[in-house]
């Protein structure tokens, strides 16, 4: 979270009093440390830019770079836990680095540390603070001795100092950089779906169609072995092979609409989300109110988000009804779909629910189910909206038309 330029009324230190009271203790305390820590952040930061600026040239030289870097954001995690104790300042940790993937390597490691805000943050403020460091020790030292009456005032000073040094430098910098992080979590999400699309297609494949297939191969091969010998088994093999085509081309199409169904591209949402709710086992009314088509991915998410959210009313909600409802405020698409169920959905229930809201938060999109016990089951999905950029236009959108559509 973003610290706000007013300090808030809890963050505020105590007033300063004519007595030397704990809090004053403590801010001396806090000063006279600043030398001997300086010392040792400004020791470290010279030695761990010099060896790895230095080396740079060499294989060894960034990667000490990148390590030092982390250790800098240890040194200021170090810093803000001193300034909470003994400052009272309330200040959050800055976003942690976004891990990386063994499959991304070490290059992508090396290059994420060594473009870290936060621990070039750090190294500045190490040194920053030798200079600084070094005054506040020989001013309140010099106070504790021959200034005592204006020792509070002093140490309130300095620490005043020392608040604005930490939240300036040591506190995360804006929504930007939390915003990256996120990002950068998200698309780890984003990864993980698409390897696990790639491997439920290779799978499908291997033990659907391609099984079909193969024994297809093996069935016609038979019956040409037995066209002259025997033609009315020959005429079975093959009668039973044509049957066999029909199944490997409807597993075939249903893989193809799982992958991306050619309605959705030809037609749009409207179109494509009718035909979704034809296939549930559960009456379902569709409205779609769209001024115009939206970008191909946002569609093919929101496509699939409906389809397995109408696949949960089928299998868990022992509804009699539902509704999908898709229409556009300002930037948002927004998706609701709704049934008359038991209810008692949850995001860790089994359903794929938290696995649709990953899905929805890497495009900085929102998923929001509302399930009470006995029902009615309320499921609202939002997303960006992005104008389709293929010079189709509105092609494919109806607006203000719901489409009754009835299971099967």
């Amino acid at each position: 979270m973003t610290m706000s330029p007013q300090v808030p009324d809890n963050d505020r230190p105590p007033p300063v009093r004519s007595a030397l009271d704990v809090c004053t203790w403590k801010e001396i305390a806090h000063l006279l440390a600043n030398f001997p820590l300086a010392v040792v952040g400004f020791i470290y930061t010279v030695l761990m830019i010099g060896i790895g600026v230095g080396l740079a040239v060499t294989v060894v030289g960034l990667p000490l770079l990148a390590a030092g870097l982390q250790g800098s954001r240890l040194l200021g995690r170090a810093e803000r836990g001193r300034a909470r104790s003994l400052l009272g300042l309330r200040i959050d940790e800055p976003s942690a680095m976004a891990p990386v993937r063994r499959e991304e390597g070490f290059f992508s490691w090396l290059w994420s540390s060594l473009k870290d805000p936060v621990g070039w943050r750090a190294v500045l403020y190490s040194f920053i603070r030798l200079p600084w460091g070094v005054l506040t020790f020989v001013v309140v030292f010099v106070s504790l001795f021959v200034l005592w009456p204006v020792l509070p005032y002093t140490a309130r000073f300095l620490s005043n100092a020392d608040r604005g040094m930490v939240r300036g430098l040591l506190s995360p910098s804006d929504e930007l950089e939390r915003r990256v992080a996120e990002l950068e979590s998200d698309r780890g999400v984003v990864v993980d779906t698409a390897a696990a699309d790639l491997r439920r297609i290779e799978r499908d494949l291997h033990d659907g169609a391609q099984a079909r297939l193969v024994a297809l191969a093996m069935g016609l091969g038979l019956a040409k072995e037995k066209l002259t010998a025997d033609p009315e088994a020959a005429a079975r093999m093959v009668d039973e092979a044509h049957g066999e085509v029909k199944v490997a081309l409807q597993e075939l199409r249903d893989l193809a609409r799982g992958i991306h169904p050619a309605v959705l591209t030809d037609r749009g949402l409207d179109a494509a989300l009718s035909a979704i709710a034809s296939r549930c086992t559960v009456p379902v009314t569709v409205g779609v109110d769209l001024p115009g088509r939206q970008a191909q991915a946002i569609e093919g998410i929101a496509y699939f988000t409906v389809s397995e959210l109408l696949q949960n009313v089928s299998k868990h909600s022992g509804a009699r009804t539902a509704s999908v409802d898709v229409w556009r405020t300002a930037d948002r698409l927004l998706i609701q779909v709704a049934d008359d169920g038991r209810g008692g959905a949850s995001m860790d229930g089994g359903t794929g629910m938290s696995g649709l809201a990953e899905r929805l938060g890497a495009v900085d999109g929102l998923f929001v189910l509302d399930s009470p016990p006995g029902g009615p089951t309320t499921v609202t999905a939002e997303l960006p909206w992005r104008d389709r950029d293929d010079g189709k236009g509105t092609a494919g959108a109806r607006t203000g038309r719901p489409a009754a559509a009835k299971g099967r």
